[in-house]
């Protein structure tokens, strides 16, 4: 399985193995990460599972939908590295994955 480093604002860490084909918000839920809220359970429409990705990884992934940019409208304190967490799906290209939780999220 992958593993995906989560920052929070703070800078405690949390690496955490996440299962290939699940998303990288099921991963944050699963393992009691803060900040990554996903009220709406990973469905594309609250953008409270938004992220940053970290710049060395951000062009690694796949590129965003219209319905994620579309979300990230309603997210506080976007950046060019936001992403809404929901909709990044795991794979084994990703082993290693930093991820940071905004500090607007907690």
């Amino acid at each position: 399985m992958p593993l995906i480093n989560y920052i929070e604002s703070d800078g405690t860490t949390h690496s955490v193995q996440v299962e290939i084909g699940s998303t990288v918000m099921q991963g944050a839920i699963e393992n009691g990460i803060e900040g990554i809220v996903a009220e709406c359970g990973g469905n594309c429409t609250c953008a409270t599972c938004h992220c940053y990705i970290d710049d060395a990884w951000f062009e690694r992934l796949r590129e965003q939908e219209e319905m994620e940019k579309d979300m990230l409208v309603f997210a506080h304190d976007t950046r060019p590295t936001s992403r809404l967490s929901c909709q990044i799906q795991v794979t084994e290209e990703l082993d290693g994955l930093v991820v940071h939780v905004p500090p607007s999220q907690y």
